[in-house]
């Protein structure tokens, strides 16, 4: 189930707000232009699908977010225990950064956690299978996919250079960590 959870950057542990109403999500997330969605209606392909499949079933909604973004290509990104380095990389997503690019990641299988930290908040969007969420450039934020992480995402890239990360070099999310280390 989504959720958001949003805390004072200087009090981990003690949530100021607490829903699950994807509509809700989408409200609280808005003011930031942060974009929240749930992609209803395809048929969600098979875990194991390959990338032309997985592509083609969610082509309609692509197309759609592509034309009102300027966004130029898609791929399919699989994580799972078994991937190759995944302590290394997760320890990479768990330190705050920003892109010089809009970050979207639309959930096929599997969830994750997007926190974002906005002015003097954090806001813990815990994003599931069905979810779309759209992290403007510059925003500082780091992504937790768990110490068994299980998830296929769809990225959506502008310019995939855009996607370099520019570490901030704060402790802000070992301090908000959702999963243990």
């Amino acid at each position: 189930m989504s959720t958001l959870t949003i805390f004072e950057d200087t009090a981990p542990g003690q949530a100021v707000v607490q829903t699950s109403d994807p509509a809700q999500i989408a409200a609280l997330l808005k003011p930031f232009n942060v974009r929240f969605e749930r992609w209803e209606g395809p048929e969600i392909p098979p875990r194991d699908a390959d990338e032309a499949t997985v592509l083609t079933a969610y082509r309609p909604f692509l197309d759609r977010l592509m034309g009102e973004t300027g966004a130029g290509s898609a791929d399919v990104l699989r994580v799972n225990a078994q991937t190759p380095n995944y302590g290394v990389l997760r320890k990479k997503f768990l330190s705050e950064h920003t892109h010089s690019e809009d970050e979207v990641r639309f959930f096929v299988h599997g969830s994750g956690h997007f926190v974002l930290h906005i002015d003097d908040r954090i806001y813990d969007v815990e994003c599931c299978q069905s979810d779309l969420i759209s992290v403007p450039e510059g925003y500082k934020h780091w992504f937790d996919g768990g110490p068994a992480p299980d998830f296929v995402t769809l990225r959506i890239f502008t310019h995939k250079e855009g996607w370099i990360a520019d570490y901030t070099d704060t402790d802000l999310a070992q301090r908000f960590l959702v999963y243990p280390q």
